[in-house]
């Protein structure tokens, strides 16, 4: 029996290795002396619309290369397509490459150029390459960009660059401008854009204590930091030099290099509330650099570029509560070592880049396969009816159906790869479902269906007064309000919501609320019989201006024409100002 039991054993652990072994594979070996190699991070690879993968190296052709650009198809066809020239194009591209709404990759090169301090370019998918902007170094304009940019919701390039980071943005057209306040630290990895609509990136130095920080930086370039790392507080780890990603609960998931420990897997709130989810040991894994993706399981993949069974590094899952930890692979260095950048294909697998290792020692390029389902990616990730979003995945000729949330949307299939959609007026804030020949395709992160307001009849009168507002996105309205004043509400359909004055409205304009956003009436709402209000007294004295309520509470705001601050209440007439259904209570306060 015992002899049973033992020949099982053996055949389950040959039958598991065989299957780790089959979701690995090795598909390019860098050669220096004949194309690029030794990618390095942050290393950011884009699937582009015809589904290859694109991305940069930072060194090679020949003992004096100074990187390339390249294409690589999901099976492992790799074609250099561009070779950087020093004063030309730049040197050292550690960033890798972006895609953005017009087909183009975008990068930077970390030295060389024009201006000898390193380049912003523009490549096409045949691998034309323009430089955009070359960096000087004078004034706040800053240096050796390490990171690629990354296209905001406002159509402009977003980025920074390193020894001090100078957040910078940029159009499509090259029109350059730097975010007028510097961050004091340093960067190597990419930024990505929230939900809320901010941009949130890394930096492996700096922050409050000097071991890092996660910042936000706005549209307009306002920056403020939201966690700062602490060697010897309750986080004790440093150096998160890989990107954050943002799961469906809407929290930051990111991995931490560095502190007492191998490194570590943390989740931040938007608010700043952190959390260590995993400690790596040099076992299973140390120095987690290549950041995280959430896969459509729901889990959390990542690479440690050290560490595991061969010191070369692992891939590992876990869970976003931090439990079920597991190690999916153990790199070897024989078919790659110190893996830099992992990211997940719409196909469903796992593709990556090592800086060492394979055939030649200078990196490889694989890819895993983790049993997950097939998807589809959104370049943009909300938008208002009307609005053309651009969608990539897999088997997509034959395509029958697009739905945004649950309303259906019209489409264009260009290829098997990339097709186009408009968000409908029906449309809701949830995932894109794509229906193919081969199955529904989901999308990996939720649209915003913008919310709009295009008219509202009738434009004026009294409380009470049912108004019918129209526009597009207004399925799943929250809220609606007359300035501040909260009203009721009936969703008549996706273009129609009717909203009942209420009560201490003034004259003001109409908000809708949605999950999908905020939407404000261009023209005012009048109220006729709007209570403008009176004067407020306190100790004899005047003290404000009752114009409204909110939650209940008089609203004040100071008139010097009809209610001085402070001037005696014997030397003015309580109800000059229009009487109103509030009335003083003796203490500065209203109350209905």
């Amino acid at each position: 029996m015992k002899k049973q039991i033992l020949i099982f054993t053996i055949l389950f652990l040959a039958i598991s290795a065989r299957t780790s072994v089959a979701q690995y594979a090795d598909l390019h070996d860098f050669n220096c002396a004949t194309e690029g190699c030794s990618p390095s991070p942050p290393t950011l690879m884009a699937q582009g619309r015809d589904g290859n993968l694109y991305s940069t190296t930072l060194s090679g052709p020949g003992t004096n290369g100074v990187g390339t650009a390249f294409r690589v198809t999901p099976g492992g066809v790799l074609t250099t397509l561009h070779v950087f020239n020093d004063a030309v194009t730049g040197r050292n591209p550690y960033g890798g490459l972006s895609l953005a709404s017009d087909g183009n990759f975008y990068g930077t090169a970390s030295e060389g150029g024009p201006n000898g301090w390193g380049t912003i370019f523009r490549m096409t998918p045949s691998g034309v390459v323009t430089v955009l902007h070359s960096f000087d170094f004078s004034g706040k304009a800053g240096r050796d960009p390490h990171i690629a940019p990354i296209q905001a919701s406002n159509g402009s390039l977003y980025g920074g660059t390193d020894h001090s980071l100078f957040p910078y943005h940029m159009t499509l057209g090259g029109s350059f401008a730097v975010c007028p306040n510097a961050i004091s630290d340093v960067a190597f990895s990419p930024l990505i854009q929230a939900a809320d609509g901010y941009l949130y990136g890394t930096t492996s130095s700096g922050g409050a204590l000097g071991y890092g920080s996660v910042f936000r930086l706005s549209l307009a370039c306002a920056v403020k930091t939201i966690y700062s790392f602490d060697l010897f507080g309750s986080c004790h780890c440093t150096n998160p030099n890989g990107p954050l990603t943002q799961a469906s609960d809407g929290n930051f998931y990111g991995t931490a290099q560095g502190g007492n420990n191998d490194g570590v897997v943390f989740k931040l709130t938007p608010s700043g509330g952190f959390t260590v989810l995993h400690n790596f040991d040099r076992p299973h894994g140390a120095n987690p650099i290549g950041g995280l993706i959430v896969a459509p399981d729901g889990n959390l993949y990542g690479i440690t570029s050290n560490g595991g069974t061969n010191d070369d590094g692992t891939i590992f899952r876990l869970t976003k509560t931090g439990q079920s930890f597991v190690v999916l692979h153990n790199f070897d260095g024989v078919h790659g070592g110190t893996p830099v950048s992992i990211m997940q294909h719409t196909n469903g697998t796992l593709y990556g880049l090592t800086q060492n290792g394979g055939a030649h020692g200078k990196g490889v390029f694989f890819s895993f396969k983790a049993g997950l389902p097939s998807f589809v990616a959104l370049l943009t990730a909300s938008g208002k009816a009307g609005q053309t979003v651009q969608i990539l995945g897999t088997g997509l000729t034959g395509t029958t159906s697009v739905k945004f949330g649950s309303g259906s949307a019209s489409f264009t299939v260009a290829s098997n790869t990339y097709m186009t959609a408009i968000v409908p007026t029906t449309g809701t804030t949830g995932a894109v479902s794509v229906t193919t020949p081969t199955g529904i395709r989901v999308s990996n992160k939720i649209f915003k269906v913008i919310p709009s307001i295009s008219s509202f009849s009738p434009t004026s009168g009294p409380v009470g007064t049912k108004v019918v507002i129209k526009g597009s996105g207004v399925t799943q309205t929250t809220k609606v309000t007359f300035g501040d004043v909260t009203a009721s509400f009936v969703v008549n359909s996706a273009t129609q919501v009717t909203a009942t004055v209420p009560t201490a409205a003034i004259t003001s304009k109409i908000t809708i609320t949605t999950p999908g956003g905020v939407a404000t009436s261009v023209a005012t709402f009048t109220v006729t019989n709007s209570l403008i209000g009176r004067c407020v007294v306190s100790n004899g004295k005047m003290t404000g201006y009752c114009v409204g309520v909110r939650s209940g509470i008089c609203r004040e705001a100071y008139d010097p024409a009809d209610c001085p601050v402070g001037q005696s209440v014997t030397n003015v007439v309580l109800d000059q100002c229009a009487q109103s259904t509030f009335h003083v209570n003796g203490s500065r306060g209203c109350v209905p």
